[in-house]
């Protein structure tokens, strides 16, 4: 991957979006859009859509959504530790000990989730998780009246950890769920743009609050009305101990994307995606999915009178921590692959099952 692209994953995943807290991340996206799309959009809900317009084929819609899982300000008490609340699916194992980041009119304000030492618990309660009702966050006030002049009822709260390279295309950071893929669908975007275009118009739709029940997704299908329809998600690697591959499927970080099938994925859709791998020599992997993939391409297939649907998947261990690990070489092959899936589409395709 060049600097540049780096450069804008790496402020992508680093400003601060969660789930009903997108607009900072927009803002990323839209600046390396403005410049390439025809039309450039926010909706009522957040969900920012780019048009790059065709030559009269159907709708393509490509979908990432930009929110994070994170935290939210709900009490101070009267020493001003704040007890928060948990946005998105949250594992309260890891917040114990964390630096933290709240998210305030005034800017960033730093602080630390607590955690009594272990000198101080009883031997017997020392494998016991806190509730994540029961704990709270350092901000190193001394009274309530003090932390209400920094920090509000419902401001949004991040882990204080940014993107790090590991070895070799291996990197690490919160929140690569999903605002990976809404990078991916915006540079696919740009990719189509730079070769020429595509008979189709091409919808890029970085969508918002999936981690909160998929909102941003279902809103913005129905607003679009696309033809075609293809979700960019994280997926769970199980390459690393302990996980298990029966249930899943054999998913290898750095060996290429992971394509979904089963009852969720439009078989045409299905076919046209592996054999256009096969035609460019994109690497891919593929997992069956027998039920809805609890994606943005669940509701995207079910939207008015439903649409052809896919879904590409980036392999990435340890997903909602703090550390999740993808390959930047696996983000690279998605964005080859899904610009020649676009511009393969032709004007009367049909996605009809036969």
């Amino acid at each position: 991957m060049n600097k540049q692209d780096f450069a804008f994953l790496k402020e992508l995943v680093e400003t601060p979006s969660p789930s009903g807290f997108e607009q900072p991340a927009q803002r990323v996206i839209r600046q390396q859009l403005e410049p390439v799309a025809d039309e450039l959009d926010t909706d009522v809900m957040g969900n920012q859509i780019a048009l790059l317009r065709g030559q009269g084929g159907p709708k393509v819609m490509l979908a990432g959504h930009c929110d994070e899982i994170g935290f939210m300000v709900q009490y101070v008490d009267d020493q001003g530790f704040i007890y928060f609340g948990a946005i998105g699916g949250v594992d309260p194992h890891l917040s114990p000990g964390q630096r933290i980041l709240i998210h305030t009119a005034q800017g960033e304000v730093k602080g630390v989730i607590g955690k009594k030492a272990i000198h101080l618990i009883e031997p017997k309660d020392r494998d016991t998780v806190i509730k994540l009702k029961d704990q709270f966050i350092d901000i190193g006030c001394s009274s309530r009246d003090q932390a209400e002049k920094l920090v509000r009822i419902g401001d949004p709260v991040t882990f204080a950890v940014g993107v790090e390279r590991l070895q070799g295309d291996r990197v690490t950071s919160r929140a690569f769920d999903d605002k990976m893929g809404a990078f991916i669908v915006a540079e696919v975007l740009k990719m189509v743009a730079q070769q020429g275009g595509a008979v189709a118009d091409l919808y890029a739709v970085s969508t918002v609050q999936e981690e909160v029940g998929l909102r941003g997704g279902t809103t913005s299908t129905y607003g679009v009305q696309p033809d075609v329809g293809i979700v960019v998600e994280v997926t769970h690697a199980t390459d690393y101990p302990e996980v298990e591959q029966k249930g899943i499927g054999r998913v290898e970080v750095g060996k290429g994307p992971v394509i979904a099938r089963g009852a969720n994925i439009n078989p045409p859709l299905f076919d046209l995606i592996i054999r256009t791998a096969k035609e460019e020599n994109i690497p891919v992997q593929v997992i069956g999915v027998p039920r809805a993939t609890g994606t943005d391409a669940n509701v995207m297939q079910l939207s008015r009178g439903g649409v052809a649907t896919a879904l590409l998947g980036i392999p990435l261990r340890y997903m909602h921590t703090p550390v999740e690990v993808l390959s930047l070489t696996d983000l690279e092959n998605a964005i080859a692959l899904l610009t020649a899936v676009v511009r393969n589409v032709e004007k009367n395709q049909s996605f009809i099952p036969q």
